[in-house]
């Protein structure tokens, strides 16, 4: 009797790991043109979380997909990460979510069908946690697995929160621990048990919900969740839009030892496991980031490590930091990490690394 291949065997990248190059990405969307509808408020052009569509003076329609390989072995916290990663985007952009719709790329022939019907049942799970309903989707037959939704979600046009609204002053908030991509590279490669995971699944099966909550309450003006481009792929992006949005060119100070990591990251990199997706991004971010001496190589790696379903990293503005942190504790937000700010800056989108 042959033996099913694990899932992550089948994948040369795992999770978002798997994104296209931010450079390759940028000159690719270089193609495509500008709509001129008015009622498109946002769409690709500032590399934001999600398109947002003005149906009504009232209503907004957020729109998100999100598609990756497989990060894990277990199927249905594969469909469960997978769910919430996809979520993500809309609750960064201060949306509700309402439906989603799946697509799959499966090896049928290798996988079967049982292990895709689990991962199926981990992403309904996370979308019943959301109040919505995956009402239909799309599959088709891959070599390699891969799975997502694209997830729809509601908003009042006045209350967007998209990564346009960073001022000079404002304190960068980041919700979840940083190296995702570095420790289930490890386990793919068999140097991290399973359970040794755990931790981390947990980060990646937790909503943003609570987050966005807070983040809409407490009037935040800015905000990007953390995934495939790193820390410091996303946090030039914001900081490009905002330059943009703002006229002004604005950059960020980022304290290495205020950023949460999980444990044992840094010495998994000294083994050389690091993904592909995470060099690329390092790649991309250092011409606008310059770090300190104490900042090592495998530092820079783990800043620009490629996450799947991370934490959102916010632009907050000193008179509202102290009852953000407040609120996002009381509602159980762990981390809720203060780990640098916004600054006016020479160059656009520089990014200041200090220990």
């Amino acid at each position: 009797m042959s033996t099913i291949p694990s899932l992550t065997s089948m994948v040369k990248s795992a999770g978002c790991a798997a994104k296209i190059a931010q450079a390759d990405l940028t000159k690719a969307l270089a193609h495509l043109p500008r709509s001129n509808d008015p009622n498109l408020m946002v769409d690709h052009a500032g590399s934001d979380d999600a398109a947002v569509y003005r149906l009504s003076d009232e209503l907004a329609l957020v729109e998100t997909v999100d598609i990756f390989p497989p990060i894990v072995d277990d199927p249905f916290d594969y469909g469960r990460i997978a769910a919430t990663n996809a979520l993500s985007d809309i609750y960064a952009m201060g949306a509700k979510p309402i439906s989603a719709l799946s697509f799959v790329g499966w090896p049928i022939e290798v996988l079967g069908v049982d292990r895709l019907g689990a991962v199926l049942k981990g992403a309904a799970s996370v979308c019943t946690q959301a109040g919505i309903a995956i009402a239909g989707g799309h599959s088709i037959v891959d070599s390699e697995p891969k799975f997502g939704l694209f997830v729809t979600g509601l908003v009042h046009p006045d209350k967007i929160i998209d990564n346009t609204g960073a001022r000079a002053g404002d304190y960068l908030v980041l919700t979840k621990k940083i190296g995702t991509g570095v420790l289930t590279t490890a386990a793919k490669r068999g140097y991290l048990p399973a359970s040794r995971l755990d931790e981390a699944i947990v980060s990646m099966t937790t909503l943003n919900r609570a987050v966005a909550s807070v983040m809409m309450a407490q009037n935040v003006q800015a905000a990007t969740d953390v995934t495939g481009f790193g820390l410091l792929g996303h946090l030039g992006n914001m900081l490009k839009a905002s330059s943009m949005a703002a006229q002004k060119r604005l950059g960020a100070k980022l304290a290495y030892s205020k950023i949460p990591f999980f444990e044992g990251v840094e010495t998994f990199l000294e083994q050389g496991l690091c993904p592909m997706g995470t060099q690329r991004n390092l790649e991309t971010a250092a011409p606008i980031t310059t770090f300190s001496a104490d900042i090592n190589y495998n530092r820079q790696l783990l800043l620009a490590d490629a996450q799947t379903s991370g934490g959102l990293l916010m632009a907050v503005s000193k008179a509202r930091l102290e009852a953000l942190l407040t609120e996002l504790q009381a509602n159980m937000v762990t981390p809720c990490a203060v780990i640098g700010q916004v600054i006016h800056s020479s160059h656009p989108a520089n990014i200041q690394v200090e220990f």
